[in-house]
């Protein structure tokens, strides 16, 4: 195939993001979410969170702002496949969180149209003291080249 395994453990630079309360709300809205958990600073301090939190899905946000991994792939090839978050604890408000992107795996499948291969970025994401907070997990679908006949 296209992609070779000595891909896995490439890792982008880290980064640094600061959980600010505008980026909660407006990821909130955005997203069509009106718990007051991630928009009431009043109500979350009365809740065993304490503060407000992040909505699950929100890593989407931090791992937008990083640099990324310099891979040679063909982006006309390339298909968002599955997103899963592994938490550890939620995202509060104020955190200043440290995130690096990893290749951790890459494997085959037979599709319709060839082999396929699955490219795993995980964005580890971890507090100040180094505890790990939330693992977003991607999986990108690296479709065969079209064959011209």
């Amino acid at each position: 195939m296209d992609i070779d395994t000595s891909i896995i453990g490439l890792t982008g630079p880290p980064f640094t993001f600061e959980v600010e309360k505008r980026h909660i709300c407006q990821f909130a809205l955005a997203i069509g979410d009106y718990n007051p958990l991630y928009l009431d600073e009043e109500y979350a301090a009365r809740t065993p969170y304490g503060a407000i939190i992040a909505p699950p899905t929100f890593p989407i946000v931090i791992g937008a702002e990083g640099e990324g991994i310099k891979l040679e792939l063909d982006p006309k090839r390339m298909l968002h496949g599955e997103q899963e978050f592994i938490y550890t604890r939620p995202i509060r408000l104020g955190d200043t969180l440290i995130c690096q992107m990893k290749v951790t795996d890459l494997y085959e499948r037979k599709g319709k149209s060839g082999n396929m291969q699955f490219l795993v970025v995980d964005t580890e994401i971890t507090d100040e003291g180094g505890n790990m907070v939330v693992i977003s997990r991607m999986n990108i679908i690296y479709r065969p080249k079209q064959q011209i006949g």
